[in-house]
């Protein structure tokens, strides 16, 4: 079985989801089990509920990019490129960092229940630790189809879909790839 590690860098976060840490970690657990199966049942992974400062100075020294964001991965798996296949099978696969004030700014302006927002946000932090991206518009097509499928089994509505006429954050990204951001 994981080892699913909930640390709370940002105590803010417990007046938003009382049970913050079993969600976070229900939602790891969901992704790791839907995912691949079994084929990650014995790996590690840290999920940091943070907050908008601490996750933009990491965009910033890690990624270049001085802007807050909602959700960051660090993986410690190293992959085939154009595979999610791992090169060797480490019991830890990486850090996932959430940022408070951007998770709640985005579920208020969707119009979206601020757990389920939460719960998405890991399942696609997760998914990246796993290989998966959406750096083009077919890597986003399967990653959004497999966050859609792992939020169904937690009871979870399609984040991207239109409701009630409110839009997802699924916004073109800049640059030529056409690639969706996720929110």
């Amino acid at each position: 079985m994981s080892d699913i590690t909930v640390q709370l860098n940002c105590n803010e976060w417990r007046d938003l989801v009382p049970e913050i840490e079993s969600v976070a970690a229900r939602a790891a657990r969901a992704c790791l089990d839907e995912a691949d199966g079994s084929r990650f049942a014995a790996y590690d992974l840290t999920l940091a509920l943070a907050d908008a400062a601490r996750v933009r100075q990491l965009n910033r020294d890690y990624r270049d990019q001085d802007k807050p964001t909602n959700v960051l991965s660090f993986s410690a798996v190293q992959h085939v490129p154009g595979s999610r296949a791992l090169l060797s099978p480490p019991l830890y696969l990486g850090d996932v960092i959430l940022s408070r004030e951007t998770l709640v700014e985005e579920a208020r302006a969707q119009g979206k229940n601020l757990t389920d927002h939460l719960s998405h946000l890991v399942v696609h932090g997760v998914l990246h630790l796993l290989g998966y991206d959406h750096d083009t518009d077919q890597k986003a097509e399967k990653m959004e189809a497999l966050e859609i499928q792992i939020l169904e089994s937690l009871g979870i509505a399609d984040p991207y879909a239109f409701d009630d006429g409110a839009p997802d954050a699924q916004q073109p990204r800049g640059g030529d790839s056409g690639a969706r951001q996720h929110g």
